[in-house]
């Protein structure tokens, strides 16, 4: 049995804080809010981002932090991508040489376009810090549906650590040592979810739905591999896996969000009627900013900010990406 603590009280914390204690785990869950602390150690369960999952009476829920991170086997950081910094800066002076930092989290820092995990080591530089993503709504793997997931790390050992510490018979976990690769794909699959709902919400059909994934999937292996990562990780569970799951899923906030856009809200009125962190805003000029810097051609992300940001309408999007110069789907293949 592990003392893990799970940083961030929202429903994929409360989620995976369940899978880790039906694991056989002792675990404690850290929130900055003491009305999320209480409602979790009186009524042991989210009621209002995760009604339904039951933690066992073993979990508490604290807003120390000193408490949530001192003598703990495993820290599992899941708050919302914009609020890792801060977080991981709150738990720095309480981390001791070697711990383990897992990343569930999924995003791009707009300021310095470090992934989450860099993000987290550099405010944390003598921890083992390796990331968990994957095709992963909460609110099925609160319900142990049936979930896969990839585990990236900077050396096996970690990776099979973790590994251990969340497979059980619902919840598969492969290992990897691409944790930019897989990190990237967890992020740049929120934008492309995000048009995917702005296609529904347009009321177009199944055909462009599927384009815009197979051409999502190759915009973010294209930025992906210039930033270090491996192209194979992208057609894997942090890859294609992950952007199935988001653009397809009632249960995706990233293409709810842009199905509202889709039917004429704009994008603070959209992220204001889904009621939750809509990541992939937050990541879409990150990934804009890192396209440019890496030179890579990402079309769709363009389009996808000048939607969210210079009021672009979501039809001239489509017709502008239509309209583009011709060219061959592969450029590697030769006649």
């Amino acid at each position: 049995m592990a003392d893990i603590s799970v940083i961030g009280a929202g429903s994929w914390g409360t989620a995976i804080s369940k899978v880790l204690s039906d694991n056989g785990n002792h675990v404690t869950i850290w929130s900055a809010v003491a009305s999320e602390v209480d409602m979790i150690n009186k009524m042991h369960e989210h009621q209002t981002k995760l009604p339904g999952v039951v933690l066992d009476d073993s979990v508490i829920a604290v807003t120390d932090m000193q408490k949530a991170c001192e003598e703990k086997d495993l820290l599992v950081f899941v708050v919302p991508s914009i609020y890792v910094r801060e977080t991981a800066k709150k738990a720095a002076p309480y981390i001791k040489k070697g711990q383990k930092i897992v990343n569930l989290a999924k995003g791009i820092e707009s300021e310095t376009l470090y992934t989450l995990c860099e993000v987290i080591s550099e405010e944390i530089p003598e921890a083992d810090v390796c990331v968990l993503s994957g095709p992963s709504h909460a609110e099925e793997v609160g319900k142990r549906i049936p979930t896969t997931l990839v585990a990236g790390a900077s050396t096996s050992q970690t990776a099979k650590y973790i590994q251990n510490i969340f497979m059980n018979d619902v919840l598969r976990v492969y290992t990897s040592p691409d944790i930019i690769g897989i990190e990237l794909g967890g992020a740049l699959k929120n934008i492309i979810a995000l048009a995917a709902g702005t296609i529904d919400g347009l009321g177009y059909g199944d055909n462009t739905k599927a384009a815009l994934m197979t051409r999502g999937i190759t915009e973010m292996t294209r930025l992906g591999v210039a930033c270090g990562g491996n192209a194979e990780t992208f057609s894997g569970l942090s890859g294609i896996g992950d952007l199935i799951v988001t653009c397809t899923s009632k249960h995706s906030r990233n293409r709810n969000a842009g199905y509202l856009i889709g039917k004429g809200y704009s994008m603070e009125e959209a992220m204001k009627a889904v009621k939750m962190v809509v990541e992939g805003v937050y990541s879409a000029k990150a990934a804009l900013a890192l396209a440019n810097k890496h030179n890579v051609s990402m079309p769709i992300v363009s389009e996808v900010n000048a939607v969210l940001f210079n009021h672009k309408s979501p039809k001239d999007a489509v017709a502008d990406l239509f309209s583009r110069e011709k060219k061959t789907e592969h450029q590697d293949l030769s006649w």
